[in-house]
This record gives structure tokens, sequence and C-alpha cells, in this order.
């Protein structure tokens, strides 16, 4: 209408001939004829009337005469879009089910385009603003790359970390052996470090490295990628479920990195996790250099002048991975670790503690304060046990050694350091005699050392090296006979009692 309108204002305000018009406005010579006729005959000349608009004008130019317009029945749009949801239910039968209705209704072709028409007016996107160094944007890529074992040939598969930049799209890509917690924490820190600085934010999906708790309102973040994320400076920020509009700008740096770096690797052939990664950054550099045609200038560029000043500075040290777990104490006082056993105080037992783990610690947390700290073991069913976290009478069993137990015995006597040394010396180790020696001892407070040495020696005599032995000895009171304090007790004279003598 815009064309019809100049043909119009040049045929009747400037009197130019058809082929001066045609070739100002840009349409063929018979088109201006065209025009100038239909115009010529409903009577519209130049200036056109401010009561006939576009549509209008297009009205009186171009229906045909006698053409009546069919008012046909429109289908309900929110009906049609609320049948598609449920399982089965498609436009082909829901367009059946109308034509039943409306016989003169439109056919299957008009009536998909009216839906698709309507729907687009229904779902509008919201055009997101990206602040300088507010938002970085992360998550994995669909493909994975496969990685061959040298030696076997064994196919492995590599997941393919993606990061880019709200502002300036710039792009970060690296490939990791799987999505769980340590391959996520560890991309997120390398991704920190070739862009030289952290964003105010981390947009993720609601994967389960990142997410305990998907909600819309109040998500569970977990404790290792929230603790990463402080020590940057930073804040995790999860999108809505099924919401993937939410982190549009890592949807595309994902179809971007598929096409442009793992489309070019495609025919290679990786040993390793590292030649894989070596060729993805030198695909990437390419690919923040290179031209946005649409922008005029490319990532690097737009990196450099908006979102690198507006980074937070990284920290002096990198984050050191840390895995966070739930541990009950037992009743041994001791968590257990990857296998491994590490103690507690013992006020603790049977309450819900918290384990820190890095590479080389183990911190344990109760109630926000952290209550033992030991070095990392990688034996397994083994005890790392401080003096400090045993109850009082543990720590008094756990001070004894073989060279203690025997001087705590030679202070008894002679018999009793004889027998603990013995009975130390029967067993493949000697911490396995400490509970017997132990109780032989304390039997010292109930009868005596002087009756407890003579016990010790009549064992000695007879072979009797247990406690057992040494308790029933003394509750008889066979000890006396060995018991050199207690004198001989006096012959008995009797008439019928004949004496040594007789026999001679």
């Amino acid at each position: 209408m815009r064309k019809i309108r100049e043909v119009l204002r040049l045929r009747h305000a400037c009197g130019a001939s058809e082929r001066v018009i045609a070739r100002s406005v840009g349409i063929g010579r018979t088109t201006v004829a065209e025009y100038l006729r239909r115009t010529a005959v409903i009577g519209i000349t130049w200036p056109v009337p401010a009561e006939i608009d576009d549509a209008e004008l297009e009205r009186r130019l171009f229906t045909p005469a006698g053409f009546k317009a069919l008012t046909r029945a429109m289908p309900d749009w929110n009906r049609v879009h609320a049948e598609l949801r449920r399982r089965g239910v498609t436009l082909l039968l829901l367009w059946e089910e109308y034509r039943t209705e409306h016989r003169d209704g439109y056919g299957y072709s008009r009536f998909c385009d009216l839906y698709i028409d309507w729907r687009r007016g229904v779902s509008a996107t919201m055009r997101q603003t990206h602040v300088a160094g507010e938002k970085l944007f992360v998550d994995y890529a669909g493909d994975t790359v496969p990685v061959f074992d040298g030696a076997t040939g064994e196919e492995r598969r590599a997941h393919v970390f993606v990061a880019v930049l709200g502002a300036s799209n710039y792009t970060y890509a690296e490939a990791r052996w799987s999505e769980g917690l340590a391959d996520w924490i560890g991309a997120h820190v390398n991704a920190l470090a070739f862009l030289g600085g952290a964003p105010k934010l981390l947009v993720c999906d609601n994967l389960r490295a990142g997410v305990t708790a998907a909600c819309r309102y109040e998500p569970g973040i977990n404790r290792t990628y929230q603790e990463m994320a402080a020590h940057y400076g930073a804040a995790v920020l999860p999108t809505r479920v099924r919401r993937p509009r939410d982190k549009a700008k890592v949807e595309v740096a994902v179809l971007i990195v598929e096409r442009f770096i793992l489309a070019r690797l495609r025919n290679r052939r990786f040993l390793s996790l590292g030649e894989l990664n070596e060729a993805i950054r030198e695909v990437l550099g390419d690919l923040n250099a290179r031209l946005m045609r649409k922008l005029g200038a490319s990532r690097r560029e737009f990196f450099e002048t908006i979102d690198r000043p507006a980074l937070l500075p990284l920290p002096t040290d990198p984050y050191a991975y840390a895995e966070w777990r739930r541990c009950r104490v037992a009743p041994d006082y001791h968590v257990e670790v990857h296998g491994h056993f590490y103690s507690v105080p013992s006020r603790l037992i049977r309450e819900v503690v918290e384990a820190r783990i890095t590479d080389t610690t183990i911190e344990v947390f109760h109630a926000g304060q952290r209550v033992a700290a030991h070095p990392r073991s990688a034996l397994k069913r083994r005890h790392t046990t401080t003096p400090e976290h045993m109850p009082s009478a543990h720590r008094r069993y756990a001070s004894w050694t073989p060279a203690r137990m025997l001087s705590f015995a030679a202070q008894v006597g002679p018999g009793t350091a004889t027998l603990v040394e013995t009975i130390m010396r029967t067993k493949p180790h000697p911490e396995q005699g400490f509970r017997a020696c132990l109780g032989i001892l304390q039997l010292a407070k109930t009868y005596g050392e002087v009756r407890l040495e003579a016990a010790c020696q009549r064992g000695l005599t007879i072979g009797a090296r247990t406690y057992g032995s040494i308790a029933s000895i003394l509750k008889t009171g066979l000890d006396r006979a060995f018991d050199e304090t207690v004198p001989d007790a006096t012959p008995l004279l009797h008439a019928n009692i004949r004496g040594r003598g007789y026999y001679h």
C-alpha cells in the first residue's frame, strides 16, 4: 500500500509518466498502469482521503466485485491447547471433533495455522537484559566425545562442560569424565581461572551435582557447590524446573559448541582426556575470536570491553575441592568416611555430624562447630583415634604397654611378674593378653597383694595361666600353701594317731 500511495502522488501531484514512476518506485511499468487503472475505477486520486487507511485501500482495490467473506466458527483455542497436553491427543483428532460440530468450519491446514498463530501470542518470550559481569550460565552439552585407551582400545565417553557470560557471550568449554560433583566443581574452578575473574551469579540447571532439592521458590543447593561459590564471592541461582529459557544463553552456547567445536573434532581419535581438552582449547580460541556478524565484533572483544572490568577478582588461592557428608557417630565414638574410621569426642556418641572431606584432611562439624580434624588416610577398615576424644576409662586402658604392665606386676611380686610375662609371651601379640593381665592385677584390690602373689606362684606351678584360674585359686584358698607369711599349723596329738615312728 505504501508503493500504491507513492504511485498516486507521483502521477497526480508531480505529473510523472508511467515509465518514470516505475523506475522511481522500483516496480514494473505494467504494474504501475494496473494500479492507476484500479484507482481510477473506484475514483481515488491524490491525496488519498484520510478516512481510507491501508486496509481499506487494499479492500477497495483488490476485493473482487460481489465477493462476500465467509464467516467461519472459530475453535476454542484455550480448550484445544489444554486438550493437547493429554496423552494421545493430536491436532488431527481435535480438528475432526471441530468439524463434527461445524460442518462448514476451517480445513485441517488452516486449523493448524490458526492454532500456531494463537500459541505464539500465548507463550510470549521475555527478553532478558544481561548486566556486565553479573551472570555466568553453566551446563553440560548433550553430546559426549569418545576417548580411547591407548593400550586396550576401550572406549570411554567424556562429557563436555560449557559456561558462557551473559553480556559478552564469552564461552568456555572443557571435557570431564562425568557429571558428578567432583567434576562439576573442578570444571567451575577451571572456567573461572580461564575468565580471570568471578561473576556475581552462577546460573545452573537443576542437576543433582548442583541442586539437592529442586524447588521454584526455595531450591536446595549442594553444600560443596555453595561453599565453592562463596569462596569466589558468587551466589548460585538455579533456574526454574523445566524452564530452559531461564538459561537460554548457555542453551545457545551448547548448540554452538556442538556445531563449531565437537563437529570439527568428530573425525579425530583421542587417547586421553588431556589430549581432548587440548584440542577443545584450540578450537575454543577460534570461536571466541570469530566475528559475530549481527554484532560486528568477536566474543573476545566484547569480553575485554564489557565483562572483564566488571568481574570480581579471584581469591589468592583457588578453591580446594571438599565434599560434605552427614554421618552418625558410632558407639565407639568414630565416624566412617570412605572405609576409614575417625574419632570424635565421646560425648557425641549417636549424634549426627557433618564431615568435610578434602584430599588431605577430614574435618568433623557438629552444630556448625568443628569438633575434630584428622589427616586423611587411605587404609580401609582402620582407625585414626585422638586420645583426647576417648573416655577417661578408655584413655587409661589405651595407655598400657607391655613394659608398664610388667612394671606394675613386679610391684606385687616376682611370681606375679613372671605370670604376666608368661601370659603376654604366649599370645601372638602382647596386647592380646592385656585384658587377662589387668584382670589379675585388679584381684589385689579384693584379696591383697600377698595372697595374689601366692596365687600366681601356685598358678605357675600347676600351669594355670588365665584370669579365671587365678581367681578360682584365691576364692578357694588354695593360695595359702604358697604364702610364706602363714606359719605351719601345730601337729595334732591323739591316741589313734600312731605317728611316723610307728613305721620305722
